[in-house]
């Protein structure tokens, strides 16, 4: 089939890239002049593993432009991944859908309209609403989330733990449905308000798994246990499993923080208090400043000291810094005065971090540090030779944020060693 996608950030581009993988005729559209045209010469303007072998071997079923018309001519299914970050009262801010939806053309033949980006419940309802409105009453709809992780987005695309798909009519969720032929998936088939709500409570649950374990290696910081100990202890039972249970200094990026608040909104704008939700977003908030006491309670003030950051990207495997604990962190050890450097092997710090000296290597932002901040658990942080790491600071202090490194190896080194969750001595 011939597929149509709205949007070439990291869910538009991986969707776009997949589709054509298997073996559809795909147009990506975006309205900055200069990403479209980095896609033209061959440039992926995003880092995301396996993406740029996936245009390029496919680049005979891709097309890039920044016109709807030549988007939408003689196309199936229009895939809507545009973003929707929150606004300032915490709904999400669907002004970029209603866009796409605004700039559809009346067609002579049915189109599905497919809803790729993370919407509240109801949206489905409303957009279906004001197609009518304009009379485009043959142009279906279709809620069908997207459950990929920067990172990994290729691979969880073409090979998902299910696939979910909302529709009005069924024949609108078979077309895509069919979309789909070649990936060995469950189905999920259901109304378009459940599957909207799909999304929402998938990232709601891993979330709250997440702050659960930092809520528990807190305990264990002032009770002498272990959470990594306790972590695969309670990992092993079937019933819980080993997933998300890593303790670290909050969870970030594009989707997590967004679409807990959305919920969360969500929930109040229906009259409803999310108090469960309500704790897991403070306890993530709470956690990435704890950070800043831990070092206070090594260095004492932070006023003219030097701090390195290493990693900035919300997680390993994308330069994505939406979101990133490291921005807390630089905003924080600023605003106490402190000197901040920071590295990064694929992020640029210099477009986000106003302040911090970026440095080319882990080593460079080290010299002359008097502490050191694990933020994003990078393997080439845990293969640094950090005898020489050391040996450039001026004192050596670490808190690994994600309990990366092995404490008894960088106490060898003379490091004073603070992971998170992990006894202080």
């Amino acid at each position: 089939m011939r597929i149509a996608v709205f949007g070439a950030g990291y869910v538009g581009l991986v969707t776009g890239a997949c589709f054509a993988e298997l073996g559809h005729d795909v147009v990506v559209r975006d309205v900055v002049s200069a990403k479209i045209d980095a896609l033209l010469r061959g440039e992926v303007p995003i880092h995301e593993e396996g993406l740029l072998e996936l245009l390029e071997r496919n680049r005979e079923r891709l097309r890039f432009t920044e016109e709807v018309a030549e988007a939408i001519e003689g196309t199936d299914v229009v895939y809507v991944a545009v973003g929707t970050p929150p606004t300032y009262s915490g709904d999400a801010d669907l002004s970029a859908v209603w866009t796409v939806v605004d700039e559809l053309p009346r067609v002579d033949r049915r189109v599905v309209v497919a809803m790729k980006s993370t919407v509240p419940v109801g949206t489905g309802q409303a957009v279906r609403h004001r197609l009518d409105e304009r009379g485009l009453d043959n142009v279906g709809y279709v809620s069908n989330p997207e459950f990929t992780a920067e990172g990994t987005a290729v691979h969880d695309f073409l090979h998902p733990d299910r696939i979910v798909i909302g529709a009005f009519e069924d024949a609108d969720g078979d077309l895509v449905e069919q979309l789909h032929a070649g990936i060995d998936a469950p189905v999920v088939r259901c109304d378009v308000a459940s599957a909207e709500m799909v999304k929402l409570a998938a990232n709601a649950a891993l979330v709250t798994r997440i702050s659960f374990i930092n809520e528990i290696a807190n305990v264990c910081e002032v009770t002498g246990a272990d959470v990594l100990t306790v972590a695969r202890g309670i990992g092993l039972d079937h019933r819980i499993g080993s997933a998300f249970l890593r303790a670290g200094i909050g969870y970030g990026g594009s989707c997590f923080p967004k679409d807990s608040l959305a919920l969360k909104q969500l929930a109040a704008n229906s009259g409803y208090n999310f108090q469960l939700l309500n704790a897991v977003i403070e306890v993530n908030e709470l956690q990435k400043r704890r950070v800043i006491g831990k070092l206070q309670r090594r260095l004492g003030t932070l006023r003219g000291k030097k701090v390195a950051l290493l990693g900035l990207a919300f997680k390993p495997g994308t330069d994505d810094m939406r979101e990133a604990p490291s921005l807390v962190l630089a905003g924080r050890l600023l605003a106490e005065g402190a000197h901040v450097s920071a590295w990064d092997p694929v992020a640029d710090g210099a477009l986000n971090l106003d302040g911090v000296e970026v440095a080319g290597s882990a080593l460079e932002a080290l010299d002359g540090a008097d502490a050191a901040v694990v933020v994003t658990e990078w393997p080439e942080i845990r293969e640094l030779d950090w005898a020489d790491a050391g040996a450039r600071m001026r004192t050596k202090v670490l808190v690994d944020g994600r309990n990366l490194l092995d404490p008894a190896e960088l106490e060898t080194h003379g490091f004073a060693y603070e992971g998170i969750g992990r006894a202080v001595e």
